[in-house]
């Protein structure tokens, strides 16, 4: 046999092997790659403030018109357009020469009958005993105690006239009837005003508080009276502004008392705490309605619910650390948490993340999340604990 010829096959036998045991091996490690780590929080079935979302709009809580009550020349303005001016403040300042003068001719009128009142007291205080005594007659006396009655009649008159004139000297200063912004003036030092007209000088509105109108179905509104808590029910709008979400809290404090027949829904106003004006009047919201706190419920977070042609599902894991689905059916939502009604219980560890990379049978690492990332707190974060303002 020759040596020199079997040497090559067998070493290239041996590689042969060699190099199938490694692909063997490579196969081996790449059926069993290590747990993926996720994180998971634990279902409960527990109390949840449940509350209701509507779209709704802003709407000033007063809106004041300023008008002229009396006619002159506008003589000064105290305020600049748009500025923020408080209840009683000065705005608006008419000429006073002509109020004055009527005002002082009021007072010198009821001065004048004063001193003829006077004299017809003395008249009849006089007159009197003669009466009495039949050295006078008796028709004087009637004429003086007439008199007398009259210029009584008359001073009342004069305190009336000069109440008169007073408030007409009042109203050439024209105040704030509300806090709140006033817009742009109508007029300019210099026009005739209230002439002839209560001319709108300006306009006054109050955006703390802030009303948010919103329209419930018929449906919804009747489970917000049959479950609520108390009779004005906790509020907060939402406004998703592109630089920053604003929320501002309140409370319901009114409910219209018919139902609109062409929708189907019921008017309701929230009334909303807008200390600094982050929300002006005709912005669109959301409006949070708080329902009630006594019902339990087993909640999970929207966003880690899927869909299939199957119906909605979670993956939760097993006892033996592997992904499991879990179909479900869910109820009651909102953006914050969905209730599941059939398809988990208790004790459940649902995987919140890493989704996308996840398929049932599949090892993983679980991490318990459900103090930092749970219902409650979600519940913490948003802010969703009821407080109410008034």
């Amino acid at each position: 046999m020759n040596i020199a010829k079997i040497a090559p096959f067998s070493a290239a036998l041996v590689l042969l092997l060699l190099s199938g045991c490694g692909e063997n091996t490579q196969q081996e490690v790449k059926k069993t790659p290590p747990p993926l780590p996720v994180q998971t929080i634990t279902v409960q079935d527990k109390r949840v403030p449940i509350w209701g979302t509507f779209t709704g709009k802003t709407r000033a809580s007063s809106h004041q018109e300023v008008r002229a009550r009396v006619s002159g020349i506008l003589e000064k303005i105290y305020f600049k357009d748009g500025e923020y001016v408080k209840k009683g403040q000065k705005l608006f300042k008419i000429e006073q020469s002509e109020y004055i003068a009527a005002l002082n001719a009021a007072k010198a009128k009821k001065a004048q009958d004063e001193a003829a009142l006077a004299l017809a007291k003395a008249d009849v205080a006089r007159y009197t005993p003669l009466v009495k005594e039949g050295l006078a007659p008796r028709a004087t006396l009637e004429q003086y105690q007439a008199k007398l009655a009259s210029l009584n009649a008359a001073i009342l008159g004069d305190k009336a006239k000069i109440q008169e004139a007073q408030i007409k000297l009042d109203y050439t200063i024209i105040r704030a009837p509300i806090s709140g912004q006033v817009s742009a003036r109508h007029v300019d030092v210099g026009n005739l005003i209230g002439q002839g007209e209560s001319t709108l000088l300006t306009t006054i509105v109050r955006y703390n508080p802030l009303y948010a109108y919103f329209s419930p179905s018929q449906n919804d509104a009747l489970i917000m009276q049959k479950y609520r808590n108390k009779k004005n029910l906790d509020a907060f709008i939402e406004y998703k502004g592109a630089e920053e979400d604003i929320r501002l809290d309140g409370y319901v404090d009114f409910s219209n008392n018919t139902v609109d027949p062409l929708t189907s829904t019921i008017t309701m106003r929230a009334t909303i705490q807008n200390p600094d004006t982050k929300i002006l009047p005709g912005t669109f919201v959301y409006v949070h309605v708080f329902i009630s706190d006594k019902y339990k419920f087993k909640m999970i977070p929207p966003e880690v619910i899927m869909d299939d042609q199957l119906g909605k599902y979670v993956y939760i894991v097993d006892n033996n650390a592997s992904v499991k689905r879990a179909d479900i059916t869910t109820g009651y939502g909102t953006r914050y948490y969905v209730s599941v009604q059939k398809g988990l219980k208790d004790g459940d560890r649902v995987i919140i993340s890493g989704l996308m990379k996840l398929k049932p049978g599949m090892k993983v690492k679980a991490t318990d999340a459900t103090q930092e990332r749970g219902i409650d707190a979600i519940i913490k974060e948003n802010k969703l604990i009821p407080t109410q303002v008034k």
